[in-house]
Order: structure tokens, then C-alpha cells, then sequence
């Protein structure tokens, strides 16, 4: 019996000592890679380098744009301009500004932040994610936890640092294995990063990146930030049922009867924070106040003479209303966090308000450096003609393939979930991806809206289990409160169900809503392009 349990016991050192040793080497190869930004730098200079090679090689496509079509050349024919030139050198240094001070997302993400700024920083956001899961039955606790963490994303900060630590009090709290919270919590966090109910930082932040690799086929072609709304809504529910059974079937089962004893801190000092009689007010007069401006900004759509409807066709596809959504999600974050702060007073007068802002404006410097470099790659890869020619060609061996058809996304979902394993910033993948994908599936027939909601699905599934994904050392040190010797390897594998039902569960989503039902992923938003 003995020879038995000792067989099991090394089978088991054996499969952890691969496991752990397949994780070292994502951790290692992820290390190699520079940051972000240095990274960026690197592919202007390679952009640079590789068009004056290209240009002497005579690297070119054919133009499938009809002819008289606007930016068709007469002979039809794209070639790549070299930019290892003087004229481009020229253009280099004249653009160096425009193309960062003109770059979409910058100026968008920057002004919904300042609204959820207000909302985050006079304690409206905890207080609402904190009521929502705290105020669940004990039967729908998993649910709302997930389903809370998923919300949180409109505010990344405060799902990790707020919700992930609540949630593992939350079940300790109730005799649950506190890890499993965690687990759950960090599911709905990041593994659902792209779904929300509301529009967030994330959806002009993505349009802004779509538009100009859109442009590279149609230079008419836009991009709302409301582009995946639909989408993106339905994906709460289903991520959070998704997140709720692999939570209670199988992550929590396999963690076992906790044991006290695994923990690094005093359990009996993990109390949890109910909230208050005064934050109750808050929210009251928060939601209130948040229904008077829903109320106020419809009466501007609703009706057929809406003074935000488009002014010559009296519709709401392509009217000043979408084409301004990010000042509406500045206002329903920044107005009711203003009168949820005065009711608890966290927020007396304006100064307080400005200094919210200037707090969150503070920590983006890392996001601008990053945007400055990731403008000029974009910039300069459209300049030089590359990604259209990479499109068209792309596009070429997708049809000698007979790969055109839905089927197409599956591959595309799953490259952007591995590629997001070493590259975890959302924008900065999208940036690198989005110039060469976003014109080859458009040349087989799909529309950009869809394209991109099919890479939010791969840029979400895998953010749960890379080492390189911003916040996983402060899951792993929360995690180690609970169990001391917790390690990489052991969250990694505790969070792989959830990647794994994610990616299948969202795919399945994506092709029934898509093709099966033929429903668009957001407002006006089509499923196929036609020239």
C-alpha cells in the first residue's frame, strides 16, 4: 500500500516539476521580451528598415479597390514608399507630433477617465461593487462576485486592488475556501475583460486603433467606440454563468476543505467592511441622479427630432450622439460620483473633484510614453504601404487556402490569446495586430467591427494565466495571504479551467450571434464589408 501511495506521490512531483517547468519557460521567453515601449521603438526602426528593403526589392500588390475609388492609384498599382530615404526622413521628423498628438485613442481614453476618475475616487465604485457581491444570497455569491468583477473593468484598478481581496474575504467569511474567491473574482476581472453593460476606457481606446487599419482599405471608414456594445453585454452574462460553474464544479472541488493553518496573516483580523448607513445614502442619490441624466441624455435620441440624431437623416447611425459617446460615459461616471461623494463626504467642492482627476492623470504617464511610440508605428506602417500590401497578400493565401469562411476567426481568436501571453497590454497588441488583420479579413468579406470583437475574445481568455500580465504578482502576493506557499505554477493552474471554458464558451458566442443569428456586435455595426 505504502509502494502505492509513493508511486502517487512522485507521479504527482513528477507532473508539478513539468508544469512548473513548462511555466519557467513561458516566464523566461516572456522576460526576454523588452517593454512595451521599447518594443514599439524597436518595430519603428525595424518599419524603417524593412520599407527601404522592400522598396529596393520592388515589393508591391495589386489594388482590388474598383477603380475612381478614393486613395486608388490610376495604375492600380500599391508600392511600398521607403522611408530610409530624405523624403522620408522629411516625413519622420514633420510628423513626429501630429502623429502623437493626432493619435484617436489618446484624447478619448484620457476623457473617459477623468468622468471615472470622479466616480472611483469618492468611493462610488467600491461602495456599488462592494454592495452588489456583499448584498447576494449565499446561493448567488459566486454569481455576483463574477459578475461584479466583470463590471469593476470599467475601472481595471479597482477590480484588482478593491474586488479580488474582497472576494476571497468574502467566501473565507462564509466557510468557502477563500481561493476560490479569489479565483472566481479574478475570472470576472481580467479573463472578462472586454464585457461590459456600460461603454468603458477600453471600446474608444480599441476604435481609435481599428479606424486607421480600416482606413488602409476604405479612407472613409469609421469606428465608433460603440462598435461591440451588443456583443460585449451579452458576453457579461455568459462569462459570469461560465465563471460561476467553473468555480463551484470544478476550481472549487479540486481546492478542497480549507485549512487555516496554509495561511501567512491572522484570518481573525480579515474583516470584511459592510457598508455604512451613509454609503447606503450615497448610492441611493448616486442612482438617482444617474437615472435624471439617463432620462436627459434620451429625450436628445429617443424621440424622432432628437437634437443629437444625425441632422440630415434624423438617425441615430452616424449621429453626433455615437459620434460624442465618450463625453456621455465622462458625464453618467463624473455627475453621480460627484453626489455620492458630497452624501458621504468624500467630495466637498470642486477642488476635490480636480484633485480626483489629477490623481488619475498622474498614474497614466506610463500609457502616454506608450501611446507616443505606438502612434509612431502606426503611423509610419501606414505611411510605408506595408500592412495594405501584407493584407492583400494575407488575403490572397486565405482564399488559396479556402480559408474565408467563419471558420477563419477561430484561428484568429486563438493567435491573438497565444500572442497575448508575452504581450499583455491590450492596446499595445491591437496596435501591432490590427494594421495587418483588420485589412486582410476585411478583403475577404468582414467587416472591422466584427474583427475586433473576435480579438477582444482572444485578448481576454489568456490574461488569466500568463506570468506577464500587469497585475498577476499582486493576485499572486493576495493569494499568499491565504496559502504562504503559494506559487506561480499553483495559480496558473487554478485559473487554466477558466481560460479554457472562457475561449470555448466566448467562440461558441461569437459564431451563433454572428453567423448563426446574423445579429450585429454593436449599433449599426454590419457583419460583412463590401467595397
Amino acid at each position: 500500500m505504502s509502494n502505492v501511495v509513493e508511486t502517487q506521490a512522485d507521479n504527482q512531483q513528477d507532473n508539478k516539476g513539468w508544469f512548473n517547468r513548462f511555466l519557467a519557460t513561458v516566464e523566461f521567453l516572456g522576460n526576454m521580451l523588452p517593454h512595451p515601449i521599447t518594443l514599439f521603438a524597436m518595430f519603428c526602426i525595424a518599419i524603417v528598415l524593412f520599407s527601404g528593403i522592400a522598396d529596393w526589392m520592388g515589393l508591391s500588390a495589386i489594388d482590388p479597390r474598383p477603380e475612381g475609388a478614393k486613395g486608388r492609384d490610376p495604375d492600380g498599382i500599391i508600392e511600398v514608399v521607403s522611408l530610409l530615404s530624405a523624403e522620408g526622413l522629411q516625413k519622420i521628423v514633420t510628423g513626429l507630433v501630429t502623429n502623437f498628438t493626432g493619435f484617436a485613442p489618446l484624447g478619448t481614453v484620457l476623457v473617459a477617465l477623468l468622468g471615472v476618475s470622479v466616480a472611483e475616487h469618492s468611493g462610488l465604485l467600491s461602495a456599488a461593487m462592494r454592495g452588489m457581491v456583499m448584498g447576494a444570497s449565499k446561493r448567488l455569491v459566486t454569481f455576483m462576485v463574477v459578475f461584479a468583477a466583470i463590471l469593476s473593468n470599467t475601472a481595471s484598478e479597482l477590480g484588482y486592488v478593491v474586488l479580488i481581496p474582497l472576494a476571497a474575504m468574502i467566501f473565507h467569511s462564509l466557510g468557502r475556501h477563500p481561493l476560490a474567491g479569489l479565483a472566481a473574482a479574478f475570472a470576472g476581472v481580467s479573463g472578462g475583460y472586454s464585457a461590459n453593460l456600460l461603454l468603458g476606457t477600453i471600446d474608444p481606446l480599441l476604435a481609435g486603433i481599428t479606424t486607421p487599419a480600416a482606413q488602409m482599405i476604405d479612407p472613409s471608414y469609421q469606428v465608433g467606440p460603440e462598435a461591440n456594445w451588443y456583443f460585449m453585454m451579452v458576453s457579461v452574462f455568459l462569462i459570469a454563468i461560465v465563471g460561476t460553474l467553473v468555480t463551484e464544479k470544478i476550481v472549487e472541488p479540486r481546492l478542497g476543505k480549507y485549512n487555516p493553518n496554509e495561511a501567512s496573516i491572522d484570518l481573525g483580523e480579515n474583516n470584511i467592511e459592510h457598508l455604512s448607513a451613509q454609503e447606503k445614502s450615497g448610492l441611493k442619490w448616486a442612482g438617482i441622479t444617474l437615472l435624471i441624466v439617463s432620462i436627459l441624455l434620451a429625450l436628445t435620441i429617443v424621440p424622432e427630432n432628437g437634437i443629437l440624431r444625425h441632422p440630415e437623416t434624423g438617425l441615430v447611425a452616424g449621429s453626433p450622439f455615437l459620434k460624442g459617446i465618450v463625453v456621455f460615459i465622462f458625464v453618467t461616471f463624473a455627475i453621480p460620483g460627484f453626489v455620492y461623494g458630497r452624501v458621504v463626504g468624500t467630495m466637498k467642492n470642486d477642488r476635490d473633484v480636480i484633485n480626483a482627476m489629477s490623481k488619475s492623470m498622474s498614474s497614466m504617464g506610463m500609457y502616454i510614453v506608450l501611446v507616443f511610440f505606438a502612434a509612431q508605428f502606426v503611423a509610419f506602417f501606414k505611411w510605408t504601404n506595408l500592412g495594405t500590401i501584407l493584407a492583400i497578400n494575407g488575403a490572397a493565401l486565405l482564399t488559396a487556402l479556402n480559408l474565408t469562411g467563419p471558420e477563419v476567426f477561430v484561428l484568429f481568436i486563438f493567435m491573438c490569446a497565444i500572442v497575448n501571453l508575452s504581450l499583455g497590454s491590450s492596446s499595445a497588441q491591437w496596435a501591432v495586430t490590427a494594421p495587418i488583420f483588420v485589412p486582410m479579413l476585411m478583403l475577404v468579406g468582414y467587416a472591422p467591427e466584427t474583427i475586433q470583437a473576435a480579438y477582444r475574445i482572444g485578448d481576454s481568455v489568456t490574461n488569466l494565466i500568463t506570468p506577464m500580465m500587469s497585475y498577476f504578482g499582486l493576485i499572486l502576493a493576495v493569494a499568499t495571504k491565504y496559502k504562504k506557499d503559494m506559487g506561480i505554477g499553483t495559480l496558473v493552474a487554478t485559473m487554466l479551467p477558466y481560460s479554457m471554458f472562457f475561449f470555448v464558451g466566448w467562440v461558441l458566442l461569437f459564431y451563433i450571434w454572428v453567423f448563426g443569428f446574423g445579429l450585429p456586435v454593436g449599433p449599426n455595426s454590419p457583419i460583412y464589408y463590401t467595397p
